[in-house]
């Protein structure tokens, strides 16, 4: 007998994008974290946090932010559920509805965590390819029929999103659990929050890492039906959101005025950026996202994209680059500032002149 289990010693780790050493001189624009500061109320909030507090267990509840995060989506209090970061939530309900024989169904290419999760609790898990177009697979999600569908809009790494009908189809033809995994609607057109009121089996998943600048505080949360998050509750961690978080985030949501400004802002340099990718010869996709997929265009080589990756990295520039299936052309690029955006133009220029 061994120490492990076989399907954990069978599995690969999901690998975060690279984060550089504190003080590194880089421009990052690998894994999508907001180029602009949280919120001054934010800021606020963790001046003034009494350190006293840290000698106690956090409210296993969240009850503060939970309540700040009601009133800003519309709902009561019991429809919210807080967790360690969107991705605890993810793991909550992956946690409550598969295990061998019931199924994780996802369209893909999109967030690889869900395949991890489903391997680690020994879940057959089942990716349908997204269209050419990133549309989405919706009569073979429909046909699978999983305990658990998780559908990322917008998508990552496409930053396209499914129109909401197709969702709402979706949620009508499946039995088990819709998951859609909003960490990027902050800077998107819509979002399926209305979804998750008219239909049980829809749960809707954000983030503060992403709109509001906090990917350090590591802070998500679920909006869903109370009788789902009854079952996460019975998965979650006993303190999930300690008392630091919980403070700064609660202050975080309740200036949707900042939050706002920042997304627009984040908006225009992303319409920039795809224009100035688009004059280099790269395919860009349309993005709901802060960032955006940028395709290699067939004359700039074999291995184009790795090759400009690797160039970008040597000069202090971080993008993302995933060698999977439908995804080895492509780079994904998080909208930095104005700045910043040129800055990667100039050097992308320069490497295709070689």
């Amino acid at each position: 007998m061994t120490m492990y289990r076989k399907n954990i010693k069978e599995m690969a780790a999901y690998v975060p994008g690279e984060q550089p050493a504190p003080g590194a001189k880089v421009i990052k624009l690998n894994t999508n974290e907001n180029p602009y500061p949280p919120s001054p109320r934010a800021m606020e909030a963790l001046r003034e946090f009494d350190g006293r507090r840290l000698r106690q267990y956090s409210d296993p509840h969240a009850s503060a932010f939970c309540q700040a995060a009601a009133e800003v989506h519309g709902v009561p209090c019991e429809w919210i559920l807080a967790g360690n970061g969107s991705d605890d939530l993810l793991a909550m309900i992956v946690l409550a509805c598969a295990e061998p024989g019931r199924k994780v169904v996802y369209p893909t290419p999109t967030y690889v965590l869900y395949r991890t999760l489903a391997q680690m609790q020994a879940a057959p898990f089942v990716e349908v390819p997204y269209g050419p177009d990133f549309e989405l697979p919706l009569e073979q999600l429909i046909c699978e029929n999983g305990a658990v569908t998780f559908i990322a809009r917008p998508n990552s790494p496409s930053g396209t999103s499914a129109p909401l009908e197709q969702i709402e189809a979706l949620a009508r033809g499946v039995c088990g659990l819709v998951v859609l995994d909003e960490a990027y609607a902050d800077f998107s057109h819509d979002n399926g929050l209305e979804l998750v009121k008219r239909y049980q089996n829809v749960v809707a998943l954000r983030t503060l890492s992403k709109g509001y600048s906090l990917a350090g505080l590591r802070l998500g949360y679920a909006v869903g039906n109370p009788s789902v998050l009854a079952m996460l509750n019975k998965v979650k961690d006993s303190y999930p959101v300690d008392a630091v978080a919980c403070a700064v985030g609660a202050a975080a949501m309740g200036d949707q005025e900042y939050m706002s400004k920042c997304a627009c802002v984040v908006r225009s340099s992303r319409a920039k950026l795809l224009e100035g990718l688009s004059g280099l010869g790269f395919r860009v996709w349309p993005s709901e996202s802060n960032f955006v997929l940028a395709q290699a265009a067939a004359c700039m080589g074999n291995c184009a994209a790795q090759r400009i990756y690797d160039r970008l990295k040597r000069e202090g520039i971080l993008v993302r680059y995933f060698k999977e299936p439908l995804l080895e052309d492509k780079l994904r690029i998080t909208v930095g500032t104005d700045e910043q955006n040129a800055t990667l133009i100039a050097a992308i220029a320069k490497i295709l002149e070689c």
